[in-house]
């Protein structure tokens, strides 16, 4: 994305984390920009119908901006142009459910104002994949494992951290901070013991890209067991508890009490 600059004008390509309410006529919306890092916006009657930035400030929105960066407090959007809503998520309120969180695990991972486009380039892929209803439990497990880097969380998942093996079965080693083939489980009796498929499928995470997703399908069994292996690692490592995951999780319950119901009206 080319950048322009023009006086105190800047225009950047960015997406909305997320927006509320402030006072009673305005908004404060928090966009990741691409080249800008996060920043938050004070947008003046956002509540007037015929305000033309209000596509543009909608959640999970995806637009050109031109705004009036600030070093310090508060910066404004003043025009914006090219706007993406992602439809799909917006109308789906389990799929919107897993875009949240990924948007709340970028507001958390990075500082604000820090450029990252890298970062911004993968979360645009992931909500676009979820826009076109691919499988968001794989998408946001995929996100999560590689954003366990910018916590500061370097994993070994490509061989075993003692003899360097990469085929077999393997656990994950707290003590060793990396994965442990078969051969080396007695090496450490504290290992996490997780299940070895799960583990699989995370080493496949850890180095895939979502351009390579279609060649993934996975059965609810083995997403139950890497969504364990991924919130002990978060937990353990990252520490970080957020709403949207709680509700996620939620989610999964209604899920479980549903299908019997499901099954019996087929």
């Amino acid at each position: 994305m080319v950048v322009k600059i023009t006086g105190q004008q800047i225009e950047a390509c960015g997406m909305v984390l997320f927006a509320k309410n402030y006072r009673e006529k305005d908004k404060l919306v928090k966009i990741f920009t691409e080249t800008h890092g996060k920043r938050m916006f004070f947008v003046r009657r956002a509540h007037q119908k015929n305000n033309p930035l209000n596509p543009a400030i909608q959640p999970f929105t995806e637009a050109n901006y031109i705004m009036d960066l600030r070093p310090d407090g508060l910066s404004f959007l003043n025009s914006v142009k090219d706007v993406h809503p992602f439809f799909t998520i917006q109308k789906d309120i389990f799929i919107s459910a897993y875009a949240t969180y990924i948007l709340n695990l970028v507001d958390v991972a990075i500082e604000d104002n820090q450029p990252d486009p890298a970062l911004y380039g993968f979360t645009k892929q992931a909500l676009s994949l979820l826009n076109e209803t691919r499988d968001a439990e794989v998408i946001t497990s995929i996100f999560e494992i590689e954003l366990l880097q910018r916590f500061g969380i370097a994993i070994n998942w490509r061989k075993c951290a003692i003899c360097g093996a990469t085929q077999g079965k393997f656990d994950y080693s707290d003590s060793f901070h990396g994965i442990l083939c078969e051969n080396d489980w007695h090496r450490d009796e504290r290992r996490s013991h997780f299940d070895s498929r799960a583990v699989h499928f995370l080493r496949v995470f850890s180095a895939i890209s979502y351009n390579q997703i279609n060649q993934i399908k996975l059965s609810e069994e083995t997403k139950t067991d890497i969504r364990q292996v991924i919130d002990s690692l978060y937990e353990d490592y990252v520490g970080i508890h957020l709403k949207s995951k709680k509700f996620i999780d939620q989610m999964k319950n209604w899920e479980t009490v549903l299908k019997p119901d499901l099954k019996k009206n087929d």
